[in-house]
């Protein structure tokens, strides 16, 4: 059912009169158009809007712990987050304005209103809040509008798989339709025979928004696509191969974004055509000591990239690889500092850390390992605490119980002595290209 911007800004309005009085606001509302009636009605009321990147009861109690006023809106009737809870309503009075763009109010919101803060996991466990202004937010996704072709004056229907709490999901699937007169589907789909579905409700020209995850999983089903105008991929760099299989199969572009959760998106590039990234309009990248920052555009304070760069002119760069500690599965980003925090904080817990093997390609999941010193727990007692703690996605496969983890004399584990600690439990010689395949 199509929904028209007189009846988004009633509902929007009339959500705002039910909202608690806390001023921050968790929002996980699992339709896109629900989390976007309640983002709207957060900003109008001058909330602010908590986007952690799991929603784990140890998740909640650090929100808590950042903000005492914070209550939940969700659209789901099994959710038990331990906060004030506002369920989105079934059904919003009739408003009385005419279908008529003469009778359109659009709010006028201060550029420098604080509408939302995005969450990233620390070394410490703690999760590390990163503020997000309205101002930049509607620079950063004109820009890619406009680097996308989407301000042509078409009207394009805008799909996504990943849900609108990551930041990914946030720009290109909320913000970007709201900022270019496009239409967002209230669809949340993974499987490809729901993205598929999800495609067939909307009017083309559409344009699908996705992982390299999503998009090798729908090309392996071999499933009939609607008619596509354009793909977007990110949270992963995407490889050459798949690229060239998905605009071959789909018959459009495929550009992939590049960001993260403290920056927002910052460049972009058609993967079949170039290895090169192109920044943004305004975004530099500057070298302070041994890292790479962001800075300029709608960055709007300096902030340094978790990624090997190498830059190319002003406006390309090279992207060679993650660093090392940070973990990206399915969209959702941690470290393994932090992990291994959570481990370590389970009781009856020694001694415990992540392993991360090394990727051989870019289109498959990566299964974290772990070595534990905990002779009193049990597998399934680890595993629960864990899930308490930890999104579902990092919880490791195998879990291996071990006498003692091979730290040197400063206490510090070398990687390659976990590999072989590894290796020698599961009774086998892995190399880093096998690890991954361990489950």
């Amino acid at each position: 059912m199509a929904i028209s911007v007189e009846k988004f800004l009633a509902d929007a309005e009339c959500l705002a009169t039910l909202l608690p009085a806390g001023r921050h606001m968790l929002n996980i509302c699992r339709d896109r158009y629900h989390f976007t009636v309640g983002l709207a009605a957060a900003i109008i009321s001058n909330k602010i809007s908590l986007l952690p990147p799991t929603h784990t009861p140890e998740m909640v109690r650090q929100l808590q712990a950042f903000s005492a006023d914070v209550f939940c809106l969700h659209d789901n009737g099994d959710c038990d987050i331990a906060l004030p809870r506002l369920r989105y309503p079934a059904a919003m009075p009739e408003h009385s304005l005419e279908c008529n763009a003469a009778n359109v109010t659009i709010p006028q919101i201060d550029a420098q209103q604080l509408v939302a803060v995005v969450f990233t996991s620390g070394s410490t466990g703690a999760p590390i809040p990163h503020s997000k202004s309205w101002g930049p937010l509607v620079q950063n996704v004109q820009a890619q509008a406009e680097r996308l072709g989407l301000m042509n004056g078409g009207h394009y229907s805008i799909v996504g798989t990943i849900p609108p709490q990551h930041m990914y999901g946030f720009e290109s699937t909320v913000l970007l339709p709201l900022q270019s007169g496009h239409a967002l589907s209230s669809a949340q789909p993974f499987y490809p025979a729901d993205i598929c579905s999800a495609l067939e409700t909307v009017p083309s020209p559409r344009i699908l928004v996705s992982t390299p995850l999503h998009l090798r999983l729908l090309l392996e089903a071999e499933l009939k696509l609607p008619e596509l105008a354009l793909v977007l991929s990110a949270t992963a760099p995407l490889s050459t191969p798949l690229a060239h299989k998905v605009e071959a199969n789909c018959k459009v572009p495929l550009l992939e974004i590049y960001g993260s959760t403290e920056t927002g998106q910052i460049a972009t590039r058609r993967t079949t055509q170039a290895v090169e990234w192109q920044l943004l309009p305004d975004v530099r990248l500057m070298q302070h000591g041994e890292r790479i920052w962001a800075e300029g555009g709608h960055v709007e304070t300096p902030v340094p990239l978790n990624d090997i760069i190498e830059t190319v002119g002003h406006e390309h760069f090279l992207l060679h690889g993650r660093t090392q500690d940070l973990v990206n599965i399915a969209g959702k980003r941690s470290s393994l500092d932090n992990l291994n925090h959570h481990l370590n904080s389970v009781d009856g817990v020694i001694d415990g850390a992540f392993f991360m093997p090394d990727e051989v390609s870019h289109d498959h999941v990566t299964r974290l390992s772990a070595c534990v010193v905990a002779p009193g727990l049990t597998a399934s007692t680890l595993l629960a605490a864990l899930r308490l703690r930890i999104d579902p996605v990092f919880l490791p496969r195998p879990l291996l119980f071990v006498e003692s983890l091979p730290r040197n004399s400063t206490g510090k584990l070398p990687r390659d002595a976990l590999q072989k600690l590894i290796a020698g439990q599961i009774g086998q010689d892995i190399g880093k290209a096998d690890l991954k395949n361990i489950t």
